[in-house]
């Protein structure tokens, strides 16, 4: 797996000042995209255990509130089978921080089995999660007053209540 970026303060993708780690290659290729160069799976460096330790580390500041992940996808089947070991590796040694995950699939048809973005690694990936940001970006349907999101078709679920209850719900609006 690459990443493009790391953002060590970031306050535009989550709760709070996060942590956030850009993966790259995507399939989506979603129209008006801010970020197209993270398409390419091979864009920016390969992820490597230094990277790993490195986000630790950030993540280690008592300031940080969390972990952010977005791209390029992280639901791209070789992305989730690497970055499932990172998230482990947060819940078990910072138990208190909080996960968010951005997608351009959308969970409830993508991200369940036989979906299209569904492996081996998908439900332990997806345990970790407590935000989840998911869906396509329509340029169509663009709203820059909208909260954590690019367009209104997107969702930002509360994960870890949606998959105790079986169904979807919302963290916000």
């Amino acid at each position: 797996m690459h990443y493009g970026m790391i953002k060590k303060y970031d306050i535009a993708d989550g709760e709070g000042v996060r942590v956030s780690l850009f993966v790259s290659g995507c399939t989506n290729r979603c129209k008006g995209c801010f970020q197209p160069q993270t398409w390419a799976f091979d864009y920016g460096e390969p992820y490597t255990a230094e990277t790993e330790q490195e986000l630790i580390d950030a993540l280690s500041d008592r300031n940080i509130s969390g972990l952010t992940l977005l791209g390029g996808e992280p639901f791209e089947l070789e992305n989730q089978r690497v970055l499932v070991g990172l998230l482990r590796r947060v819940r078990r040694e910072l138990p208190d921080k909080t996960i968010w995950c951005y997608t351009g699939f959308v969970y409830d048809r993508d991200l369940v089995p036989g979906g299209r973005r569904y492996c081996e690694v998908t439900e332990e990936f997806l345990s970790y999660i407590d935000v989840l940001v998911d869906g396509p970006f329509i340029e169509e349907q663009k709203d820059i007053r909208l909260v954590f999101r690019g367009s209104s078709n997107q969702r930002v679920l509360d994960l870890k209540k949606t998959r105790q209850t079986g169904t979807i719900v919302k963290y916000m609006e």
